[in-house]
Parts: structure tokens; C-alpha cells; sequence
């Protein structure tokens, strides 16, 4: 398990990240979202130990993280940093190479995870010749091929067109599903909450929420109900403690401030009419990033 604890940085008198306090765990698919300038870049590269910290401490299965460590990590910078002028397959087999691999080996990695990626009519392109989209997949690919413990990706999805959105994110599935701990910032929220196990909010260098999707998804629901029934429910809005967010004759959808408050709309609907649904509505993640970042 990858855990930040704690982690400050400044530059000169600008607190930029301030107590930043997260885990990423083995087979587990760890969603970063924030604004630009919210400090998720930053954080990654201090777990990566590529930035210097003011505070705090990085561990890896509860002990400090080492540069052998590091050598467990895959990692994907938001800028793209491939050599344009070499072709696909000898890029990926060289980094593979650096990391300790045969020839050999290193061919039969490369060569499988670029096919796996959807490049494998692309071998022998040159870098600089892909599509930004494909030179993505490729980025993908070398931050992959030496089988990494640990998964950090900075923007894997941007530039990727729907169908290759799904490729990848199949490719960072199977990795978590082999206890792969996979952390990755995307501004693609609706991604992040299909794909995602746990998620991390981050707006002005501070956590503002942290947690499973699911947990995260029910603790923003306490107070908000949809109703469907069939009569009107127009009557919703003369009742107190209740806000309407949205209407549409039988179907609203609106917050109540306290149980005993939705307990008096249920039977009230009830009395009214055929009630289809009533039950509390989980918020997108858009919904939820709205939320904590006001």
C-alpha cells in the first residue's frame, strides 16, 4: 500500500499542498480529480520522489519509500517525454531494457503490451508519426512494460478518443485486478466514477474529500430524495424543510433537513397517490466535486 501522510510543499511564501493525507491500495483503482492548479501533478511527483517535500512522509507498505522502491513503479508524466524520432517497438524495448530485461524479454513485453494497447499495426511507426491519442497509448505502454507494483498516471486519458478511453481503461483494470495499486488524475469525471474504487479530492493544495466511490456516493445522499409517483407533486414545495432541486409533474428530486422530514413527504405521497419510487439519489462525482470544493 502506497500512503502520503501529511504532506506539505511551498514555494517561496505559497503554501501550495497543506497536509495531504491519502492511501492507494493493492488492486485498487485510485481516482485524483481537481481543478488545474489544484496540486494533483505536484502530490504525484513527491510520491515518485521526483519533487522534494517540506513535510510529511511517503511509505510503501508502512515503510519509507527507497529508490529501490521507486524501480516498482510505473509512471506517466502529463507531458509526453518519448523520443519522436524512434520507432514504437524499439522505444518500449529500450525502456523495458533499462529496467533490467533481455532483449528477448524485453521484445516479447513490448511487443504484447503495445497489441494489448491497440498499436500493434503501429510497431514500426515512428513516435513522432502517431496521433496525439496514440502517442498516449504508447506513454501508457512504457510506463507499463516492466510489470510495476505501483501505478501513478498523470492524464491517461486525455486525447483518447471513446473507443481507445476503453481500451485503456480495460489495460488499468486487468493491472488492478492482478493487486496492481493504481492512482491516476484525470478531468474526465464520468470515467473516473465508472472506473474507480476509491476516490481523492483535491482543490487548493487541501483534501476536501477522500474515500470509497460507493461510501463517498451515500455520505453526499443522506439528504436528497427522488420521488416518482403518479400525481403531481407540486405540493413538495409548501412542505417545510424541504427544497425542491428539480421538478417534472410526478418525478422531483429534492433535499430534506432531517429524517423525520422525508418520512412526512413518503406518507404524504403516499396518501396522494401511486408512488413508483422514493428513496434517497446517489450524486454523480460531479456532483460531489461541486460540493466539497465550494
Amino acid at each position: 500500500m502506497l500512503e502520503l501522510t501529511g504532506i506539505t510543499k511551498s514555494y517561496g511564501g505559497r503554501r501550495v499542498l497543506d497536509d495531504i493525507t491519502f492511501t492507494v491500495a493493492p488492486g485498487r483503482l485510485t481516482g485524483f480529480v481537481g481543478g488545474n492548479g489544484a496540486g494533483k501533478t505536484t502530490t504525484m511527483r513527491i510520491a515518485l520522489g521526483l519533487l522534494s517535500r517540506d513535510g510529511g512522509t511517503v511509505t510503501i507498505d508502512g515503510e519509507p519509500v527507497t529508490s529501490a522502491d521507486r524501480r516498482r513503479f510505473g509512471y506517466m508524466p502529463e507531458e509526453r517525454g518519448l523520443y519522436p524520432k524512434m520507432k514504437v517497438l524499439e522505444q518500449i524495448v529500450y525502456l523495458a531494457r533499462l529496467h533490467g530485461f533481455s532483449k528477448a524479454d524485453a521484445t516479447v513485453r513490448a511487443r504484447a503490451l503495445l497489441e494489448e494497447l491497440g498499436l500493434g499495426e503501429r510497431l514500426d511507426d515512428n513516435v513522432e508519426t502517431l496521433s496525439l491519442g496514440n502517442q498516449q497509448r504508447a506513454q501508457i505502454a512504457a510506463s507499463l512494460v516492466h510489470d510495476p507494483e505501483v501505478l501513478i498516471l498523470d492524464e491517461p486519458f486525455s486525447g483518447l478518443d471513446p473507443i481507445a478511453v476503453e481500451v485503456v481503461a480495460g489495460v488499468l483494470q486487468a493491472r488492478a485486478a492482478q493487486g496492481v495499486a493504481v492512482l491516476f488524475s484525470s478531468h474526465q469525471l464520468d470515467v473516473v466514477e465508472r472506473l474507480c474504487d476509491d476516490l481523492v479530492i483535491i482543490a487548493g493544495g487541501t483534501i476536501r474529500a477522500a474515500g470509497t466511490r460507493d461510501g463517498l456516493r451515500a455520505e453526499h445522499a443522506q439528504n436528497r430524495f427522488e420521488l416518482v409517483s403518479a400525481g403531481d407533486a407540486g405540493w413538495l414545495r409548501d412542505v417545510p424543510g424541504v427544497e425542491v432541486l428539480e421538478f417534472d409533474g410526478g418525478y422531483a428530486v429534492f433535499d430534506v433537513d432531517s429524517d423525520e422530514t422525508a418520512q412526512i413527504v413518503l406518507r404524504r405521497a403516499i396518501d396522494g397517490g401511486d408512488v413508483a419510487s422514493f428513496a434517497p439519489q446517489h450524486p454523480s462525482l460531479s456532483q460531489i466535486f461541486k460540493e466539497v470544493i465550494r
